[in-house]
């Protein structure tokens, strides 16, 4: 069985990569520093389900350590990395800086260099749709400059993939970048919309709606940004023969170097979502309606021609079977 090694095991998106992957018959480890950004409960219960297969192995460590991340490499010669790992959320980089330069930096520096001096065939990692920034041509295209971010979050990303594709150019580690769009679902990001949303009109709390509604999202299903990392994760990049440095595409190169969106490529309207969820919940929103925050943008909306072309994949979720998923699980899991 081939092993694969998750950062951030115990996050959102890492649980369910981790849940797909020994579906599939993979042997997983897990690595994860279980931090306090959200409820620390919520990562625990989620690696009590993985833990519970004997083809998973869970190791709390933290990448931003150096002889920390070198001993979980002693320690497991995975084929394939997937790095999930990273400080999260757009807002909080503009509280807490230096998070996101330790974890988004120096943490993917240190995978970057145990990639390079271990057997790792393929380095896959989370990029953002953030990093589009100031753009404004929709969709969003991976061949598209992406040289304008608008928060440190943004930037961090952005600068994840020049730190990747310099090392694949280096030492030919092949590197591929996933940039997500809004991922939502069940086990969710307490700090993510859809979980603010449902708590607070659950306990008739006004929730904040920001550019007074006037936002648009390519809100993307768990399962089908699941899917995506889980066909990637064998798709090797090679360099591409057409790359020339006159008319440089930022998402290949001549380097085995890869950047591919994962969105739903149909965006909905905050005001829209909110909607769909009151459906769900049975319950009407108390809107507190206020301008765009700092770093954020007006809408996002992805092409994904490539990872439709090269993967054979197209995001498949509808919004309100998503949220329909998610409120059930949000039920549930609090008894509500």
């Amino acid at each position: 069985m081939k092993k694969i090694l998750v950062t951030g095991a115990a996050g959102f998106i890492g649980f369910h990569l981790v849940k797909r992957l020994l579906k599939a018959g993979f042997c997983v480890v897990g690595a994860d520093n279980l931090n306090d950004y959200y409820d620390v409960n919520l990562k625990k219960a989620r690696l009590n389900l993985l833990i519970e297969n004997h083809d998973f192995d869970f190791i709390k460590t933290d990448i931003a350590d150096q002889e920390q991340t070198a001993l979980l490499f002693d320690k497991n010669e995975a084929e394939i990395v997937v790095h999930l790992a990273a400080q999260a959320g757009v807002r909080y980089s503009l509280v807490n800086p230096y998070a996101y330069l330790n974890s988004n930096l120096i943490g993917f520096l240190n995978i970057l260099e145990e990639c390079r001096h271990r057997n790792c065939r393929h380095l896959v990692f989370a990029s953002s749709s953030s990093v589009y920034g100031a753009n404004t041509f929709m969709p969003f295209s991976v061949h598209h400059n992406v040289d304008h971010p608008v928060s440190l979050y943004a930037a961090t990303k952005k600068a994840n993939e020049l730190m990747a594709h310099t090392y694949a150019c280096l030492y030919k580690l092949p590197c591929t970048g996933l940039r997500f769009f809004t991922v939502y679902g069940p086990w969710g990001r307490p700090d993510m919309a859809l979980f603010l949303f449902t708590k607070a009109i659950l306990e008739d709390r006004t929730i904040d709606v920001y550019n007074n509604g006037k936002m648009q999202r390519d809100f993307t299903y768990i399962d089908d940004i699941v899917e995506g990392i889980f066909r990637i994760m064998d798709k090797i990049p090679e360099p591409n023969p057409d790359w020339h440095g006159d008319h440089p595409d930022p998402a290949t190169s001549f380097a085995p170097y890869k950047i591919y969106n994962i969105g739903n490529n149909s965006p909905v309207g905050l005001l829209e979502f909110i909607h769909i969820l009151e459906k769900q919940l049975g319950k009407k929103a108390k809107l507190n309606l206020l301008p765009l925050q700092p770093g954020d943008v007006p809408k996002t909306f992805a092409d994904i021609d490539d990872l439709m072309r090269d993967v054979g994949f197209k995001p498949v979720t509808s919004v309100e079977d998503g949220i329909r998923q998610f409120v059930k699980w949000y039920r549930e899991y609090y008894k509500i």
